[in-house]
């Protein structure tokens, strides 16, 4: 089929009009993904408002009684969760600069490690909430050093490891009590 000038120009508009529509949808799914349904743009401590709303869906999953009472699938659930927030951080690192205030997913991902094999009660969840915000604020013993990494493995490494220094703390303080 041979196209004259006009219509191979209409063609083309027209595959571009989709091309970019399809590209709108994608950056509007990363944006959900590393906002963590938009709890990144809360203007007063987005990373709070991130690891906030993931302890108010760690209530929720309790419950209903799915997920934490099957740690596979809570497993399942951390691993896809950091996978698809590192892809999607890395899709907007261009966007948005160098691990943007905007970017919770890794508050999300970092507070349900603190979680992790933990049983759960309402003052489990406060402390392992306490326990991740304090060690993702200050980062020590090598968790700033995380943040070094490229791209979005660095902006979820941090909060990653904060997690699971606050699952340790949090298990200690358990066994001891």
């Amino acid at each position: 089929m041979n196209l004259s000038g006009v219509e191979a120009f209409r063609a083309k508009q027209f595959d571009y009009f989709y091309f970019c529509y399809f590209c709108t949808k994608m950056i509007f799914f990363y944006k959900t993904i590393a906002t963590f349904f938009g709890t990144g743009y809360s203007p007063f401590a987005p990373g709070t408002a991130g690891a906030l709303l993931a302890a108010l869906i760690l209530i929720l999953f309790h419950y209903f009684q799915i997920v934490l009472a099957y740690p596979f699938l809570f497993f399942l659930l951390i691993l896809i969760t950091s996978l698809i927030g590192i892809y999607s951080t890395n899709k907007l690192l261009y966007v948005w600069g160098k691990d943007p205030s905007k970017i919770v997913i890794d508050e999300a991902v970092g507070m349900w490690i603190s979680m992790f094999f933990v049983p759960f009660s309402l003052l489990n969840l406060f402390l392992a909430f306490g326990l991740f915000r304090l060690f993702d604020i200050y980062k020590p013993f090598g968790i700033k050093k995380l943040e070094q990494l490229p791209g979005g493995i660095g902006v979820m490494a941090d909060d990653i490891l904060a997690g699971i220094y606050a699952n340790i703390v949090l298990q200690l303080i358990i066994w001891l009590l």
